[in-house]
């Protein structure tokens, strides 16, 4: 295929995301769906063909355009494809099909119009993730980094009429300014270094010898800085809980396939950076937030009722999985990470909202129970779900997360104790959401007991077809002590120079006795989930368990020493500054310019007698001042 035609991946939503947009009012909802689904089939179509090209070894760069040429800033509207974009691709395209199938079921009650807003946002948030994987360079990823920001908000606040929602969207917003500014300074920093922000001419050995060991600790740390925003890692993770606010597909699609894993992928895109001399103060700053994230937000999700809080909480602490696997070099392990948890998280969050399509828009789990009678299809394709994000074998999860796992141990032994210790979390809170939801008897009104059934075809297909790619996507990446010294996505990572770091062997007995660890361990937190799961409890939280409860109270420590005195400053600044200072120094000299001008008009009395006197006045006056000159 003609290597132009790659522009047309993210061109198809793009147009999907116009025709829907300035057309809404006007279409149909069919021709609205067939619209943003048949785009973005399309793209994928077109991604599968690329992808098969870059598995035989190419790699793919093309130049549309001189985007700026302005003396010594030279920055192409150029697309390359090697196999860590064509591996984004894939996942984009294909999980955000599914999502665009789902949604087209899952908003049928939604006007004519907002159907296409809804539509329209989400194709424009598909051709922005596919501009920021596809770009050549970190300006092109950067105005996709910004897209993906912007959309985030619309989603979030799509029912605008809701305060408490676009509250949330405004802070998802404001969150990813944060880091978004860190991102832009290491951007700064690095042309001023380097001359260039182009990846194959910044990520060779020549030029990366001129960034000292100081340069390379401060860009790459500002780098993870706007990496933690979006990709919500400690303390910038607020936010993504928040996100629920938006419609159930839209948190699939935000926790799954696209915005939270921007940062992942823009780390392992420089990753040249975070192996060179100066980086290794960075990669233990993401070790350690990665950790953290990781453990909090589990323990959080522990005592979350709330089915899709549980999910988001439990997105965050996957992605603080991801960064530890970033921090310790195994960049491959976090990319295969980031496509499993593509398909389970997708498959859990659409599941999630069948169900409560089916409950009638009800999202607490102690409320739900005995659902799997009436939904059969959701319960099983949620069970593997479940199975495959606590890791157990052979299941998808198992074999990504084993290796971030190993990649701790290898890296610190209290490193590895505790990240099993989340993943030990994440059994308990995933198989307690499950049972509070689909075993036991129903807690609902008798009116959602008459009305439970299995929802639509659009809903159930594309979760049985992301239940099977949660089966069979660990086979992609199975470890080297299994598959006879041969890992398939290491090998193909490898085209576009995406490694582990290399550490000290590892003897087979060991690894075998890890993979059986962390799997027991597992099957025991699953046990401990039933067992003090059968009942829903009825008395309030106390100690521990009240904090999680509260999560940590972090929104609540934001609020006291950063937002309230802020907005203090921001009233005093209002009422101080603002009203009586400028405003003030503005309106004093209007009021003295019309009390003056009041004065002086007495002074036109129209009488000519009075006028005669000041001109004869004037002149004696004149004559005085003369004299006066020429004596003195």
């Amino acid at each position: 295929m003609n290597n132009s035609f790659l522009i047309l991946i993210p061109l198809l939503p793009f147009i999907g995301f116009l025709i829907n947009g300035i057309f809404r009012n006007q279409l149909s909802k069919g021709a609205v769906s067939i619209l943003a689904c048949g785009s973005l089939l399309v793209s994928f179509v077109l991604s599968i063909i690329y992808f098969t090209q870059v598995q035989q070894g190419a790699t793919i760069s093309v130049h549309y355009f001189d985007f700026i040429d302005v003396s010594n800033l030279y920055i192409p509207f150029a697309f390359t494809l090697d196999a860590l974009s064509a591996l984004f691709l894939l996942i984009i395209t294909g999980v955000g099909f599914l999502i665009h199938v789902y949604s087209t079921s899952y908003m049928h009650n939604e006007a004519a119009p907002h159907y296409a807003r809804y539509f329209a946002y989400l194709n424009l948030f598909i051709f922005s993730m596919l501009l920021l994987v596809l770009g050549s360079n970190y300006v092109i990823l950067f105005i996709g980094w910004e897209g993906v920001g912007l959309c985030s908000y619309l989603l979030i606040g799509y029912w605008y009429t809701n305060t408490s929602y676009t509250a949330a969207a405004r802070k998802a917003f404001v969150m990813n300014r944060i880091g978004d500014l860190a991102f832009l300074i290491a951007l700064f920093w690095l042309f001023n270094s380097t001359g260039t922000l182009t990846f194959t001419q910044l990520f060779n050995a020549d030029v990366l010898a001129r960034l000292t060991a100081a340069d390379v600790t401060g860009i790459t740390l500002l780098l993870f800085v706007g990496a933690t925003g979006k990709s919500a890692q400690l303390p910038l993770y607020t936010w993504l809980p928040d996100a629920m606010a938006g419609p159930t597909p839209v948190s699939a699609l935000i926790h799954a396939a696209t915005m939270v894993t921007a940062g992942i992928y823009m780390i392992v895109r420089s990753s040249a950076l975070y192996t060179a001399p100066g980086s290794a103060i960075t990669n233990e700053v993401i070790t350690y937030i990665g950790l953290a994230t990781a453990v909090i937000a589990a323990s959080i999700a522990v005592q979350q009722n709330d089915i899709k809080k549980v999910l988001a909480y439990s997105t965050v602490s996957q992605l603080g999985f991801m960064f530890i696997a970033l921090g310790t070099g195994a960049y491959t392990a976090a990319v295969f990470h980031v496509m499993t948890h593509a398909f389970f998280k997708a498959l859990l969050f659409l599941g999630s909202g069948s169900v409560i399509h089916a409950m009638g828009g009800e999202q607490d789990i102690t409320k739900m129970g005995g659902l799997r009678k009436a939904m059969p299809i959701t319960y099983i394709t949620f069970l593997i779900g479940c199975i495959a994000i606590a890791g157990i074998p052979p299941l998808s999860g198992f074999f990504s997360k084993d290796a971030i796992l190993l990649s701790a141990f290898m890296h610190n032994k209290v490193l590895y104790a505790i990240a099993i210790f989340a993943a030990l979390l994440t059994a308990y809170y995933m198989f307690r959401l499950l049972f509070l939801t689909f075993n036991g008897a129903f807690r609902g009104t008798q009116h959602q007991r008459e009305h439970l059934h299995e929802s639509p075809t659009a809903i159930t297909v594309p979760l049985i077809i992301l239940a099977i790619l949660a089966v069979i996507a660990g086979f992609a990446g199975i470890p080297e002590v299994i598959a006879h010294g041969y890992n398939k996505l290491d090998a193909f990572l490898l085209q576009a120079n995406i490694t582990n770091k290399v550490h000290e062997a590892i003897s087979h007995t060991t690894e075998y006795t890890l993979m059986a660890l962390s799997t027991v361990l597992v099957l025991i937190a699953i046990a401990v989930a039933y067992v003090l799961n059968k009942q829903v409890k009825t008395t309030a939280n106390t100690g521990l368990a009240k904090v999680l409860e509260h999560k940590w109270y972090v929104d609540e420590l934001y609020q006291k020493i950063i937002i309230s005195p802020i907005q203090a400053l921001a009233s005093f600044f209002a009422k101080i500054i603002e009203k009586l200072g400028i405003d003030g120094a503005v309106n004093g000299v209007g009021k003295m310019v019309q009390a003056s001008s009041r004065q002086l008009r007495l002074l036109q009395s129209g009488q000519i007698g009075i006028y005669l006197i000041l001109m004869v006045l004037g002149l004696i006056f004149s004559v005085m001042m003369g004299i006066y000159k020429f004596v003195f």
